[in-house]
């Protein structure tokens, strides 16, 4: 389901506090934080789904990697705040994933972005394709472009 105010479509949804370490000097996050909730979240999302990274970097060699992020700050979070970071997988290519997401206090729009993530193998980190296992989990994914 589209989330009106975000324009980005619902998917799984995760809650992280704000730590005083995640501000600065005015009590706000600090910009490049907002990057590790977003990365936190789709890292929960793949535990979600039962592929925790490191194992599929152990068994199949393979790590994610982005490749492009796109970010717009409409209001910030501060601190003690606990916040909502969604993840929604929209399109899967052959060696690659596209990713709406977003940050909200309450029903308030924080933070959208966008992220194309590539898969890559893990030793010498070339593009390689999405394992089976991967592909078959994230087919239970509903992949709607977002606004």
């Amino acid at each position: 389901m589209m989330n009106e105010l975000s324009g980005v479509k619902a998917g799984f949804q995760w809650r992280i506090r704000v730590y005083y370490e995640d501000t600065d000097a005015t009590g706000v996050v600090y910009h490049a934080n907002y990057l590790k909730y977003f990365e936190r979240a789709r890292t929960e999302w793949l535990r979600s789904l039962g592929m925790e990274q490191e194992f599929m970097r152990r068994e199949f060699n393979m790590a994610f990697t982005v490749v492009s992020a796109h970010i717009d700050f409409k209001r910030p979070a501060r601190l003690d705040d606990e916040v909502q970071v969604s993840a929604s997988l929209y399109k899967q290519g052959r060696a690659s994933l596209d990713f709406s997401q977003a940050i909200q206090l309450n029903e308030t729009l924080l933070t959208k972005a966008r992220f194309r993530i590539a898969c890559v193998s893990a030793d010498q980190f070339k593009p390689c394709a999405l394992p089976g296992v991967l592909v078959q989990a994230f087919s239970t994914e509903t992949f709607q472009e977002s606004q």
